[in-house]
């Protein structure tokens, strides 16, 4: 019943968002395609070649799952096995799981308030059960701001960084991140929300997906090492080696800032490609080659047909030449091609075409299409009918 009432909520989202999405709703599966997380990942990879961030992004917010998880169990187990809550924890954690409210009937989506708080108790529970453990409290707002994600998405395994300007210089090469799949999860939500019994997690678990976050983006010359600023990577390591944390709170200030440099350097890019166009770029360049080509051959048919003064029924055939011509070049000029979007279809890869499911994405589509068939008409019209009517010339 609650996941029935989950999918009718967020159809009626969907059918009441007058506006293209943010990137939160995107990185939390609340959109369809083309501009759902399938798409962006694809475009991250292919097009920005700073699909890395993404990963990190996608992977904290796993890791956080796991912990939500994990405390979900804790809290689970204290009711049922054990009266007293202070036989397996703190009185304070007690309290906490009591507050935290990890419902599985919840049927509203959290705020990134609401969020946020639930993290922090989260991380509260995690660092309160192990009362040896060292933990540094204090959290300074202000230091956030210093950080600044300015040429951040610059990966040192990225095929090439959104700007020009590199934080670091590396030697190594980059690996050949156009071959990796999307990963498997985001065309179904993570079932490790579930209350299957067969799903447990273990305390040794979050300290192996905290580790393997750490060990695959954050250490220097790891896999797929991000650039972050060095306070950041220093208390990510203190934290995880020194003080043996792993709970979400230690990935906070690298999360805020991969999401505000998606937030700035690629995102709006990405808005402009599905919502207001339905082509790759490969499929952008060969509409305007062919284009160019097509328009180059009716002109000089037509150029022919007048100073030959071939008869106007012959010189119909330039309409052939003009009216290919005219559409690739209008389809590179809009990024769009028209035909596919009256059927309701976004290109994510070369020729990979995929339905669009947005209402509002559908409908912005569809009146881009109408500009561009107009102008495509009026284009191929216009030049047919200058060469067919022009007077022939006979040197």
């Amino acid at each position: 019943m609650a996941h029935n009432h989950n999918h009718n909520a967020a159809e009626h989202e969907l059918e009441q968002r007058d506006r293209l999405p943010t990137l939160m709703e995107v990185l939390g599966r609340r959109t369809l395609a083309p501009v759902d997380l399938f798409f962006f990942y694809i475009y991250m990879r292919d097009q920005q070649r700073s699909v890395d961030y993404l990963d990190f992004w996608l992977d904290v917010s796993q890791h956080m799952s796991l912990c939500r998880h994990y405390v979900r169990e804790l809290r689970r187990s204290m009711l049922i096995d054990t009266p007293d809550m202070e036989k397996i924890t703190s009185k304070r954690s007690s309290q906490l799981l009591d507050t935290l409210g990890l419902d599985d009937n919840t049927s509203s989506v959290p705020s990134s308030n609401e969020k946020r708080s639930q993290e922090a108790k989260v991380s509260a529970i995690l660092r309160s059960e192990d009362p040896n453990r060292q933990v540094s409290r204090g959290r300074d707002a202000a230091q956030n701001n210093d950080y600044s994600p300015a040429h951040s998405l610059t990966s040192n395994h990225s095929g090439r960084p959104l700007h020009s300007r590199d934080r670091h210089s590396s030697d190594r090469p980059s690996p050949n991140i156009t071959e990796r799949p999307p990963r498997p999860s985001f065309m179904t939500n993570s079932n490790l929300d579930s209350d299957s019994p067969g799903h447990t997690v273990a305390r040794n678990d979050l300290k192996a997906s905290a580790e393997k976050i750490l060990y695959t983006f954050i250490l220097p010359g790891s896999e797929r090492e991000i650039v972050l600023p060095q306070p950041i990577v220093d208390r990510m390591i203190t934290a995880i080696e020194d003080e043996g944390r792993d709970d979400p709170e230690v990935f906070d200030y690298a999360k805020d800032y991969v999401f505000q440099a998606m937030e700035r350097d690629a995102f709006p890019g990405f808005l402009q490609a599905k919502a207001l166009g339905n082509l790759v770029p490969l499929s952008i360049l060969l509409r305007l080659i062919i284009g160019l080509l097509c328009l180059g051959g009716g002109f000089w048919a037509g150029y022919y047909c007048i100073l030959r003064a071939i008869p106007r029924h012959t010189r119909c055939w330039v309409i052939l030449p003009f009216t290919l011509g005219a559409y690739f070049t209008i389809s590179h000029q809009y990024k769009l091609d028209i035909i596919t979007a009256y059927l309701g279809l976004s290109e994510y890869t070369w020729m990979n075409w995929s339905r669009v499911r947005e209402p509002y994405v559908k409908r912005l589509l569809v009146k881009r299409a109408n500009m561009a068939l107009f102008f495509f008409l009026l284009t191929a019209v216009g030049l047919s009918l200058l060469f067919i009517f022009v007077p022939g010339v006979r040197f």
